[in-house]
């Protein structure tokens, strides 16, 4: 359990930094520059990836449950994920209006990614994952739209856009949901 909190640290706290840290982080580029900034952010990232990876697969061999999972939950997951690939393709296809109108999609995708993984599992080690996730989303969602509404950040899409997002984001979803999840998580999620 100590590698799962180790590499949350790691992960999500690099990742706080452009959130709750943004003047530090503006000084370490300029100290250090953008290169150097970006090359100890995504080392400490991975590192901290792949301390989640491993502590999760342990603790995983081992569960502690906290809840039992009710039937209905990991049927809602399926639905909350397909929203959460949708609203992930929108952070990437340019032009939606889904990304216009929420400004962090990726953010929102990962509120409710996490959200779906806590209802549909119920140990110690699901929620410190899908939980810590959970608190960083809402966190920084909530930080950046006040912060794109003090600057005035004003984004526009168009339907072709959304067509796009809505078109990757539902194939995404249903080759993870039937394949690589499966082959990487070692869980179906299918029913």
């Amino acid at each position: 359990m100590a590698m799962l909190i180790a590499g949350l640290l790691l992960f999500l706290g690099m990742h706080f930094t452009g959130i709750l840290a943004d003047d530090w982080r503006q000084s370490m580029i300029k100290k250090r520059g953008a290169g150097t900034w970006k090359l100890l952010y995504s080392a400490v990232a991975i590192a901290g990836f792949i301390l989640i990876i491993v502590g999760y697969g342990a603790a995983r061999t081992d569960p502690v449950f906290l809840w039992a999972t009710p039937v209905w939950a990991r049927h809602l997951a399926m639905p909350l994920t397909l929203i959460a690939f949708i609203l992930l393709a929108a952070a990437y296809v340019p032009q939606n209006r889904i990304k216009a109108r929420l400004g962090h999609p990726m953010l929102a995708a990962v509120k409710i990614w996490a959200f779906a993984h806590l209802l549909a599992n119920g140990t110690l080690a699901d929620l410190l994952l899908f939980g810590s996730f959970l608190v960083w989303a809402i966190s920084g969602f909530a930080v950046l739209r006040r912060r794109d509404r003090a600057n005035g950040v004003i984004r526009t899409g168009a339907l072709k856009g959304d067509v796009l997002t809505l078109v990757a984001g539902v194939i995404a979803w249903a080759v993870f949901a039937m394949a690589l999840h499966t082959a990487l998580i070692g869980v179906s999620p299918l029913p």
